[in-house]
């Protein structure tokens, strides 16, 4: 799901990077993501609930089993409410690669390479054209993600579901040292990478404050040449790629920027994260700010605005990982702290 007393000071940017705030930073008033449906502290206390009862597991992002001279790693998610633009609009082809995805990501966080997927398609009804474009979107995410497809599930089920939900497992495998050990360390520096623009969480929120206004086949106002829908269905970026210069440097943990936003970083231990470099949002979430008077905290705490993935490491391996990546670069620091993130002036 995820996110230097001068960089701190510049709480004037918005979650749009760089142009005048929404007025109201710290996030009274506007709408908020509770507001819109998703309250994300009670969703965090029903899963520790379900984790609690089920039992313990080793993993944050992906649960990890031992196997001897490797772990096999699983994660599991779905698309959420990003499949209700896609139904507005009747454009499915791209939610298999954001399935695919939001998984994988995941299992990449835990420094685990993703290897193979299955798929858990329910539907109010069956439909054939659906079907394909959701299935072109799998294939197209199995390659990004280097995993091969090994199986799925249809169900039809009219007295459960309206419409239709894709959710999904990624399986991975890592070498016992492999692994990150998942804590940062004072004084680590924090890698980023962008993410591609909304990903796929946060859209409960989105689709409030964009449908005030507009309908989802309006033109998009910063590029008129595509849709709002457009722009909202762009497909998470997956990070596959980024797991060789990770491993071949000090990784102490990586958080995939989610739900719950950038405080997702707050899982790699207990610390403060200051982050005043973040990459520039896309025009998307100024989009979406402006649409409903969503004040910067609350951006920062529900999307990406920008970044998707972050890894914390020490300074000198950082400056190689960026120098080996093709777009990566340093985005903030750890500090001795409790968990606190800061990412362009704003505490969450």
């Amino acid at each position: 799901m995820s996110d230097d007393a001068d960089d701190d000071a510049s709480g004037d940017a918005d979650a749009t990077g760089g142009n005048p705030g929404s007025g109201d930073p710290e996030g009274e008033g506007g709408l908020t993501y509770a507001e819109a449906g998703v309250d994300i502290a009670g969703q965090e206390a029903a899963t520790a609930a379900l984790v609690g009862a089920a039992g313990e597991f080793d993993g944050d992002f992906a649960g990890l089993l031992d196997i001897g001279d490797r772990y096999l790693a699983l994660a599991a998610d779905g698309v959420g409410t990003k499949l209700l633009v896609a139904e507005a609009v009747d454009d499915h082809s791209t939610v298999g690669i954001d399935c695919i995805a939001m998984n994988a990501n995941d299992l990449v966080a835990a420094g685990v390479d993703p290897v193979a997927f299955v798929d858990y398609l329910a539907v109010e009804q069956p439909d054939d054209a659906t079907a394909e474009q959701i299935g072109e979107g799998l294939r197209v995410g199995a390659e990004r993600a280097g995993v091969a497809l090994v199986g799925g599930e249809t169900a039809v089920m009219p007295d459960v579901i309206r419409g239709l939900d894709i959710a999904g497992t990624c399986a991975g495998l890592a070498p016992k040292d492999g692994v990150f050990p998942g804590e940062a360390e004072t004084g680590d520096a924090l890698v980023g990478w962008p993410s591609s623009g909304i990903h796929s969480n946060g859209l409960t929120l989105a689709r409030e404050a964009v449908t005030r206004d507009h309908e989802y086949t309006d033109p998009f106002p910063p590029n008129p040449d595509r849709t709002i829908a457009e722009e909202l269905l762009e497909p998470t970026r997956i990070y596959a790629d980024v797991l060789e210069p990770l491993r071949n440097h000090e990784t102490h943990a990586a958080a995939h920027v989610t739900g719950g936003g950038w405080t997702n970083l707050a899982r790699m231990g207990e610390h403060r994260y200051a982050v005043g470099e973040p990459f520039d949002a896309q025009p998307v979430f100024g989009f979406v700010q402006r649409a409903g008077d969503v004040s910067d905290a609350e951006m920062h705490r529900t999307f990406n605005t920008g970044t998707g993935f972050v890894a914390a490491l020490p300074g000198s391996d950082a400056e190689s990982v960026v120098e080996a990546s093709e777009d990566a670069r340093v985005v903030g620091r750890v500090e001795e702290g409790d968990g606190t993130v800061v990412v362009r002036g704003l505490e969450l």
